[in-house]
Protein backbone atom coordinates (compact mmCIF):
# COMPACT_ATOMS: atom_id res chain seq x y z
CA UNK A 1 0.00 0.00 0.00
CA UNK A 2 2.85 2.53 0.84
CA UNK A 3 4.63 1.19 -2.32
CA UNK A 4 1.82 2.09 -4.33
CA UNK A 5 1.60 5.96 -2.62
CA UNK A 6 4.94 7.07 -2.99
CA UNK A 7 5.38 7.41 -6.33
CA UNK A 8 2.39 9.87 -6.62
CA UNK A 9 3.44 11.80 -4.15
CA UNK A 10 7.07 12.11 -5.35
CA UNK A 11 5.80 13.56 -8.44
CA UNK A 12 3.62 16.12 -6.99
CA UNK A 13 6.56 18.17 -7.06
CA UNK A 14 7.17 17.85 -10.28
CA UNK A 15 3.71 18.55 -11.93
CA UNK A 16 4.00 21.75 -9.31
CA UNK A 17 7.05 23.05 -11.09
CA UNK A 18 5.43 22.87 -14.54
CA UNK A 19 2.70 24.94 -13.57
CA UNK A 20 2.53 28.61 -14.47
CA UNK A 21 3.82 29.84 -11.23
CA UNK A 22 6.64 27.57 -11.28
CA UNK A 23 7.95 28.56 -14.62
CA UNK A 24 7.73 32.31 -13.33
CA UNK A 25 9.68 31.39 -10.75
CA UNK A 26 12.05 29.87 -12.97
CA UNK A 27 12.22 32.99 -15.01
CA UNK A 28 12.53 34.90 -12.36
CA UNK A 29 15.38 33.16 -10.70
CA UNK A 30 17.40 33.39 -14.39
CA UNK A 31 17.10 37.33 -13.93
CA UNK A 32 17.47 37.94 -10.22
CA UNK A 33 20.68 36.60 -10.32
CA UNK A 34 22.26 38.35 -13.60
CA UNK A 35 20.75 41.54 -11.85
CA UNK A 36 22.74 41.09 -8.46
CA UNK A 37 25.93 40.03 -10.30
CA UNK A 38 26.03 43.42 -12.07
CA UNK A 39 24.74 45.26 -8.73
CA UNK A 40 27.42 44.10 -7.10
CA UNK A 41 29.95 44.80 -9.71
CA UNK A 42 28.73 48.27 -10.53
CA UNK A 43 28.84 49.15 -6.51
CA UNK A 44 32.76 48.34 -7.13
CA UNK A 45 33.22 49.92 -9.69
CA UNK A 46 31.57 53.10 -7.76
CA UNK A 47 33.45 52.53 -4.86
CA UNK A 48 36.78 51.79 -6.63
CA UNK A 49 37.71 53.92 -9.10
CA UNK A 50 37.67 57.33 -6.82
CA UNK A 51 39.64 54.97 -4.11
CA UNK A 52 42.21 54.72 -6.79
CA UNK A 53 42.07 58.20 -8.06
CA UNK A 54 40.92 57.63 -11.31
CA UNK A 55 39.79 60.98 -13.11
CA UNK A 56 36.30 61.32 -14.88
CA UNK A 57 37.28 61.77 -18.12
CA UNK A 58 39.51 58.35 -18.56
CA UNK A 59 36.89 56.22 -16.20
CA UNK A 60 33.75 57.86 -14.85
CA UNK A 61 31.71 56.37 -12.11
CA UNK A 62 28.57 54.55 -12.68
CA UNK A 63 26.24 57.52 -11.08
CA UNK A 64 27.56 59.87 -13.29
CA UNK A 65 26.65 58.33 -16.87
CA UNK A 66 23.87 56.55 -15.38
CA UNK A 67 22.79 60.15 -14.89
CA UNK A 68 23.64 60.99 -18.23
CA UNK A 69 21.47 58.49 -19.65
CA UNK A 70 18.48 60.03 -17.60
CA UNK A 71 19.06 63.58 -18.58
CA UNK A 72 19.79 62.53 -22.26
CA UNK A 73 17.40 59.84 -22.22
CA UNK A 74 15.36 61.21 -25.28
CA UNK A 75 18.66 61.71 -27.71
CA UNK A 76 19.90 58.18 -26.72
CA UNK A 77 16.39 56.37 -26.99
CA UNK A 78 16.05 57.98 -30.64
CA UNK A 79 19.34 56.71 -31.45
CA UNK A 80 18.88 53.59 -29.65
CA UNK A 81 15.29 53.02 -32.10
CA UNK A 82 18.00 53.13 -34.99
CA UNK A 83 20.58 50.79 -34.07
CA UNK A 84 17.83 47.95 -32.86
CA UNK A 85 16.35 48.59 -35.91
CA UNK A 86 19.66 47.94 -38.43
CA UNK A 87 20.30 44.52 -35.78
CA UNK A 88 16.99 43.23 -36.16
CA UNK A 89 16.78 43.48 -40.00
CA UNK A 90 20.13 42.48 -40.46
CA UNK A 91 19.14 39.08 -38.20
CA UNK A 92 16.09 38.17 -39.71
CA UNK A 93 17.49 38.45 -42.85
CA UNK A 94 20.19 36.29 -42.05
CA UNK A 95 17.77 33.92 -40.49
CA UNK A 96 15.58 33.81 -43.52
CA UNK A 97 18.10 33.27 -46.29
CA UNK A 98 20.65 30.52 -44.07
CA UNK A 99 18.19 28.58 -42.48
CA UNK A 100 16.63 27.55 -45.79
CA UNK A 101 19.39 27.35 -47.72
CA UNK A 102 21.73 25.24 -45.21
CA UNK A 103 18.38 22.58 -46.09
CA UNK A 104 19.62 23.26 -49.47
CA UNK A 105 22.94 22.66 -49.49
CA UNK A 106 22.70 19.50 -47.28
CA UNK A 107 19.78 17.83 -49.64
CA UNK A 108 22.05 18.67 -52.80
CA UNK A 109 25.38 17.15 -52.47
CA UNK A 110 26.42 18.92 -56.03
CA UNK A 111 25.70 22.63 -54.59
CA UNK A 112 27.34 21.30 -51.19
CA UNK A 113 30.16 20.62 -53.09
CA UNK A 114 30.24 23.58 -55.30
CA UNK A 115 28.32 26.50 -53.23
CA UNK A 116 29.78 25.50 -49.44
CA UNK A 117 33.60 26.97 -50.32
CA UNK A 118 32.52 29.59 -52.60
CA UNK A 119 30.36 30.89 -49.29
CA UNK A 120 33.54 29.78 -46.87
CA UNK A 121 36.20 31.98 -48.90
CA UNK A 122 33.99 35.01 -48.80
CA UNK A 123 33.36 34.65 -45.26
CA UNK A 124 37.26 34.66 -44.89
CA UNK A 125 36.94 38.13 -46.33
CA UNK A 126 37.31 40.33 -43.31
CA UNK A 127 34.08 42.44 -42.92
CA UNK A 128 35.22 45.68 -41.22
CA UNK A 129 37.54 45.78 -43.73
CA UNK A 130 34.99 45.81 -46.38
CA UNK A 131 32.31 48.46 -45.13
CA UNK A 132 33.78 51.59 -46.14
CA UNK A 133 33.24 49.87 -49.56
CA UNK A 134 29.14 49.64 -48.30
CA UNK A 135 29.59 53.31 -47.76
CA UNK A 136 30.62 54.19 -51.07
CA UNK A 137 28.59 51.42 -52.86
CA UNK A 138 24.94 52.02 -51.21
CA UNK A 139 25.78 55.83 -48.55
CA UNK A 140 25.04 56.72 -45.84
CA UNK A 141 21.28 54.89 -45.61
CA UNK A 142 20.08 52.10 -43.74
CA UNK A 143 20.99 49.62 -46.00
CA UNK A 144 25.20 49.64 -45.63
CA UNK A 145 24.58 49.25 -42.04
CA UNK A 146 21.71 46.48 -42.22
CA UNK A 147 23.76 44.07 -44.71
CA UNK A 148 26.91 44.26 -42.81
CA UNK A 149 24.89 43.24 -40.06
CA UNK A 150 23.48 40.50 -42.49
CA UNK A 151 27.20 39.31 -43.51
CA UNK A 152 28.09 39.07 -40.15
CA UNK A 153 24.98 36.87 -38.52
CA UNK A 154 25.30 34.95 -42.29
CA UNK A 155 27.92 32.28 -41.83
CA UNK A 156 27.64 31.18 -38.00
CA UNK A 157 23.53 30.62 -39.01
CA UNK A 158 24.52 28.86 -42.31
CA UNK A 159 26.47 26.19 -40.47
CA UNK A 160 24.39 25.39 -37.50
CA UNK A 161 21.61 24.69 -39.93
CA UNK A 162 23.30 22.40 -42.18
CA UNK A 163 24.88 20.59 -39.03
CA UNK A 164 21.19 20.25 -37.48
CA UNK A 165 19.76 18.87 -40.68
CA UNK A 166 22.68 16.43 -41.18
CA UNK A 167 22.17 15.39 -37.94
CA UNK A 168 19.01 13.39 -37.95
CA UNK A 169 19.47 9.56 -38.85
CA UNK A 170 18.83 8.43 -41.97
CA UNK A 171 16.92 5.32 -40.57
CA UNK A 172 14.07 7.28 -39.32
CA UNK A 173 14.13 9.57 -42.98
CA UNK A 174 13.11 5.49 -44.21
CA UNK A 175 10.80 4.80 -41.15
CA UNK A 176 8.77 7.50 -42.02
CA UNK A 177 8.81 6.63 -45.82
CA UNK A 178 7.53 3.62 -45.14
CA UNK A 179 4.73 4.92 -42.70
CA UNK A 180 3.07 7.01 -45.94
CA UNK A 181 4.53 9.81 -44.85
CA UNK A 182 5.07 12.74 -47.69
CA UNK A 183 7.95 15.10 -48.32
CA UNK A 184 6.71 18.20 -46.52
CA UNK A 185 5.23 15.77 -44.02
CA UNK A 186 8.85 14.78 -43.17
CA UNK A 187 10.30 18.04 -43.40
CA UNK A 188 8.00 20.00 -41.20
CA UNK A 189 7.52 17.00 -38.26
CA UNK A 190 10.61 15.45 -38.27
CA UNK A 191 13.66 17.65 -40.12
CA UNK A 192 12.95 20.93 -38.12
CA UNK A 193 11.76 19.39 -34.59
CA UNK A 194 15.52 17.97 -35.58
CA UNK A 195 17.33 20.98 -36.59
CA UNK A 196 16.19 23.10 -34.31
CA UNK A 197 18.51 22.99 -31.33
CA UNK A 198 21.35 23.18 -33.79
CA UNK A 199 19.72 26.06 -35.67
CA UNK A 200 19.42 28.17 -32.06
CA UNK A 201 22.50 27.82 -31.18
CA UNK A 202 23.75 29.15 -34.23
CA UNK A 203 20.84 32.26 -33.65
CA UNK A 204 22.28 33.03 -30.42
CA UNK A 205 25.73 33.45 -31.82
CA UNK A 206 24.35 35.31 -34.28
CA UNK A 207 22.64 37.75 -31.95
CA UNK A 208 25.97 38.46 -30.50
CA UNK A 209 27.73 39.44 -34.13
CA UNK A 210 24.36 41.70 -35.12
CA UNK A 211 25.20 44.70 -32.45
CA UNK A 212 28.96 44.31 -33.56
CA UNK A 213 28.00 44.51 -37.24
CA UNK A 214 25.38 47.59 -37.02
CA UNK A 215 27.80 49.70 -34.56
CA UNK A 216 30.84 48.92 -37.32
CA UNK A 217 28.57 50.30 -40.25
CA UNK A 218 27.74 53.51 -38.42
CA UNK A 219 31.44 53.59 -37.03
CA UNK A 220 32.13 54.08 -40.84
CA UNK A 221 29.69 56.21 -41.99
CA UNK A 222 26.46 57.25 -40.05
CA UNK A 223 24.27 60.23 -39.59
CA UNK A 224 22.27 58.60 -36.56
CA UNK A 225 22.54 55.60 -34.03
CA UNK A 226 24.68 54.36 -31.22
CA UNK A 227 27.67 54.38 -33.20
CA UNK A 228 27.44 58.05 -34.58
CA UNK A 229 26.66 58.76 -30.67
CA UNK A 230 29.75 57.18 -29.82
CA UNK A 231 31.94 58.95 -32.14
CA UNK A 232 30.69 62.11 -31.27
CA UNK A 233 31.17 61.45 -27.76
CA UNK A 234 34.85 60.13 -28.55
CA UNK A 235 35.66 63.87 -30.21
CA UNK A 236 34.45 65.85 -27.44
CA UNK A 237 36.00 63.03 -24.55
CA UNK A 238 32.64 62.85 -23.71
CA UNK A 239 33.04 59.61 -21.19
CA UNK A 240 29.60 59.84 -19.50
CA UNK A 241 27.97 59.83 -22.66
CA UNK A 242 30.22 57.02 -24.20
CA UNK A 243 29.29 54.87 -21.33
CA UNK A 244 25.89 55.78 -21.37
CA UNK A 245 26.01 54.95 -25.26
CA UNK A 246 27.72 51.30 -24.15
CA UNK A 247 25.19 50.99 -21.49
CA UNK A 248 22.07 51.27 -24.15
CA UNK A 249 23.50 49.46 -26.41
CA UNK A 250 24.17 46.21 -23.93
CA UNK A 251 20.36 46.62 -22.82
CA UNK A 252 19.74 46.19 -26.85
CA UNK A 253 21.62 42.93 -27.02
CA UNK A 254 20.34 41.62 -23.82
CA UNK A 255 17.20 42.26 -25.02
CA UNK A 256 17.40 41.29 -28.43
CA UNK A 257 19.05 37.97 -26.21
CA UNK A 258 16.20 37.00 -24.46
CA UNK A 259 13.80 37.54 -27.38
CA UNK A 260 16.10 34.64 -28.91
CA UNK A 261 15.68 32.53 -25.91
CA UNK A 262 12.11 33.03 -25.92
CA UNK A 263 11.07 32.27 -29.58
CA UNK A 264 13.31 28.91 -28.76
CA UNK A 265 10.85 28.05 -25.98
CA UNK A 266 7.89 28.72 -28.29
CA UNK A 267 9.12 26.37 -30.66
CA UNK A 268 10.96 23.65 -28.74
CA UNK A 269 8.56 23.23 -25.92
CA UNK A 270 10.06 19.56 -25.51
CA UNK A 271 13.21 21.30 -24.32
CA UNK A 272 11.47 23.26 -21.29
CA UNK A 273 12.87 22.98 -18.40
CA UNK A 274 11.42 22.84 -15.15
Amino acid sequence: MTNDVAPATTARPAAQADTAPGRLAVWASAIAWPMASFAVLLLAWEWLVPLAGVPEYILPVPSAFFERLWTDRALIFEHTLVTANEIVLGFLMAAVISIPLGYIIVSVRLLEKAVYPVIVFFQLVPKIAIAPLFVVWFGFGLFPKVLLTFLLCFFPTLVASMTGFRALDERVLYLTRSMGATRWDTFRKVRVPAALNYIFSGLKVSAVFAATGAIVGEFVGANSGLGYLLLRGTSFLDMPLIFACLVALSLVGILFSYLVDGLEVLLMPWQRKT
